[in-house]
């Protein structure tokens, strides 16, 4: 491979190399055999690795550019939007936890609530199953009231019914028993002996 170089000369005039006189050593020995080319010709040549000064000068300011680029905006920019979001986060958390106090607070509440619901409900019903059996006891009572009222009426009817019939029955019997005794004798007996003994008889037999 050839490459044409600019040489400078003693006047400082640049002056062109042809090929022939400058070019870089060759890679094997048979091409530099066959195209018979001095290595002192136009020397070793520049480094392929080498970097040159210029480069390095844009290396290193890019460099420092950047780093004072991060120091200075993206760095700060960086740990302050870092930092708004820990923030954040740290306030999302503290959030979540007052909220779950407060969430538990309200459920005790509630809880405390349905127990005072629950024994003011059993007091109320306790109250009206009292007022309920005292009603009922109440009711039962002036039932059984009327009832005996009722019994002791009808067994006051059925004594007088059973008075009357007897009175009835006690003088039919003592005037049959006055014509009997009339017939059989001639002569008619006392009606009031007739009827006490005919009361007397009547009455062993009821006991």
């Amino acid at each position: 491979m050839r490459v044409e170089l600019l040489a400078g000369g003693e006047s400082g005039e640049e002056e062109l190399i042809s090929p022939s006189k400058c070019v870089f050593e060759p890679e094997s020995e048979e091409a530099r055999t066959a195209e018979k080319i001095s290595p002192e010709e136009c020397g070793p040549g520049p480094s392929p690795i080498m970097p040159e000064m210029k480069e390095l000068a844009w290396g290193a300011g890019a460099f420092v550019v950047f780093a004072l680029l991060m120091r200075f905006f993206l760095f700060p920019r960086l740990k302050k939007g870092m930092d708004a979001r820990y923030n954040s986060i740290r306030e999302g958390h503290e959030n979540a936890d007052a909220a779950r106090s407060s969430a538990r607070s309200e459920v005790a509440q509630y809880e405390a609530a349905v127990a005072a619901a629950k024994a003011e409900a059993a007091k109320v019903v306790d109250a009206a199953r009292a007022t309920l059996e005292s009603e009922r006891q109440a009711q039962i009572s002036a039932a059984n009231a009327r009832i005996n009222a009722k019994r002791e009426a009808a067994q006051r009817d059925a004594e007088a019914a059973k008075a009357a019939v007897r009175g009835q029955i006690e003088s039919a019997v003592t005037d049959v028993v006055s014509s009997a005794v009339e017939a059989a004798v001639g002569k008619r007996p006392d009606a009031s002996a007739v009827s006490r003994a005919v009361s007397d008889v009547m009455s062993a037999g009821v006991r």
